[in-house]
């Protein structure tokens, strides 16, 4: 029973507790939620107050960096006003000076206006004194004006002749005293510098045989092996009595090489037929390529020209398989290019601008086979093609006298190439151009009026002109000299020069009775 009323006690102050326990945690949170509410409006003004103290800041800084802006631009307005104030002033100045000038310039205009209307007046009075004078010197020599005009003519003609032959003469013998030399000694130094081979037959190879039965090979089957042999290689092939040799004919050397180093491998490996022929032929082609470019690239350095283009490089060295008058043109290309460059370290000009001229000289030479035009037009075009330098392409366009140098390294390349391709043993010349030389020669010589006879002598190196004593003086001489060697520079292409030798005799015969 009492457990009863214990356990009844226990549930219903349980029953009493917890409603009073649940309204005051309702009350303490409710407290607890009115202080923060609290607390955040204090936060909220708190950060409002601060929010507006730094606004008024913000506020207040602009507006000093405003004035002191202001301030800036009031100080640059009141400089530029005294800059401009100081420019107008001077313009003011500068009006009021050239009003004063004009003022001047006018009273100067005046005064030039009177003085050449006085120097009109002066002058029509002294054309009437002359009029005057001339009618009384007539009458005074028994001449009319045209008269005595032609007569002191011919009189001065005589004086101006005999002084220009005397001038001519004393400017050449003093020109021959020091250019001459100083031309023989630096061109003597030069050649001495350059040694080159003598011209060799070009038109011809030969090839070895290891037997004379090889011919027969060579030949083949009704003559297959030499006919595909010569459709591949474009060259004749010469088999004759010639013991254990073969000769390959044709007047393209690139295809000559070609054929020989095609045969000779033939020959080496053996076996000779169609396919192996055209198997050799496109192996001798790689071949001859691989030499062209080391042939450039040799002369390339061996000149020391740098800075070249592939392609260029490839052209000098087709050039070893390209002659002129029997004359190797790349052999010949870098003998112009050292002449040249000795001849310009001589004279202290640009070395480097010569020898490379000089080794492109002949480039177009190259390919004048393949392209229309002359070797010079071929040799400009490809170097305006590759962006090279205007006064090397100047010098190559120049080499044969087509235009004028526009440099001294350019006439050095001229005389390089006549050098080169004058001295002795260099060209083979055709007998044919060889003879219309030297008739050119003395047809130039023949056409001038006094020219008795003419005679092209020393391989036409030079030309004997004797002339008739009783037109041509001893003064005029000189003078048609001069005329002829002018003629011949500009109607005929020689290699070197020319020397012009007049000569004048007079006779007297008497006869004692």
């Amino acid at each position: 029973m009492n457990i009863l009323i214990t356990i009844a006690a226990v549930l219903i102050s349980l029953a009493i507790g917890i409603p009073i326990g649940m309204v005051y945690r309702k009350k303490v949170a409710e407290s607890k939620i009115h202080g923060a509410e609290n607390e955040a409006k204090r936060l909220l003004d708190v950060a409002k107050k601060e929010a507006e103290n730094l606004k008024k800041e913000e506020i207040i800084k602009a507006k000093e960096e405003i004035m002191a802006s202001r301030k800036e631009l009031d100080q640059e307005i009141k400089e530029r006003r005294g800059e401009v104030q100081k420019q107008e002033t001077r313009l003011i100045q500068k009006e009021e000076n050239l009003e004063k000038r004009s003022e001047n310039f006018e009273n100067k205009e005046r005064e030039l206006e009177k003085e050449l209307q006085n120097i009109d007046a002066q002058k029509q009075e002294l054309e009437k004194l002359y009029e005057q004078e001339m009618v009384e010197l007539q009458k005074i020599a028994s001449l009319t004006k045209d008269e005595a005009k032609q007569k002191l003519l011919s009189e001065i003609e005589k004086e101006i002749t005999a002084e220009k032959a005397a001038i001519i003469r004393e400017q050449e013998q003093k020109a021959k005293e020091t250019i001459t030399k100083n031309a023989k000694e630096m061109l003597c130094y030069a050649v001495q510098k350059c040694a080159a081979d003598h011209s060799q037959e070009t038109t011809v190879s030969i090839v070895a045989l290891p037997n004379d039965e090889m011919k027969g090979r060579i030949i083949g089957r009704e003559g297959r092996n030499i006919k595909a042999l010569e459709t591949l290689t474009g060259i004749d092939l010469i088999i004759d009595d010639t013991p254990e040799a073969v000769v390959l004919s044709g007047f393209d050397p690139l295809r000559r090489e070609v054929a020989k180093i095609a045969l000779e491998k033939l020959i080496e490996d053996g076996r000779i037929h169609p396919s192996k022929i055209e198997e050799m032929v496109e192996k001798a082609k790689e071949e001859v390529e691989n030499t062209i470019k080391e042939e450039g690239e040799r002369a390339v350095l061996e000149t020391g020209v740098i800075g070249l283009h592939p392609d260029l490089v490839k052209l000098i060295g087709k050039l070893k398989y390209r002659t002129s008058y029997g004359q190797n043109v790349l052999n010949h290309s870098i003998e112009v290019s050292n002449l040249a460059r000795i001849m310009a370290e001589e004279l202290g000009l640009n070395p480097k601008l010569a020898r490379r001229a000089g080794l492109l000289h002949d480039i177009g030479k190259a390919l004048d086979h393949d392209m229309e035009g002359t070797h010079v037009e071929i040799g400009v075009e490809i170097l305006k093609k590759y962006k090279e330098n205007a006064l090397v392409i100047n010098a190559v366009e120049a080499h044969h006298g087509d235009v004028e140098p526009e440099s001294l390294e350019a006439v050095l390349v001229q005389a390089a190439d006549a050098i080169s391709a004058s001295r002795p043993g260099a060209r083979r010349e055709t007998l044919e151009a060889y003879i219309k030389r030297l008739q050119n020669l003395e047809e130039i010589a023949d056409s001038f009026d006094g020219v008795e006879k003419s005679f092209a002598i020393q391989a036409g190196r030079e030309v004997r002109i004797v002339v008739k004593p009783e037109k041509i003086s001893d003064d005029k001489m000189t003078i048609l000299a001069r005329e002829v060697a002018k003629k011949i520079e500009n109607e005929m292409d020689y290699p070197g020069q020319i020397k012009v030798n007049i000569i004048r005799e007079t006779r007297v015969v008497d006869y004692a009775k």
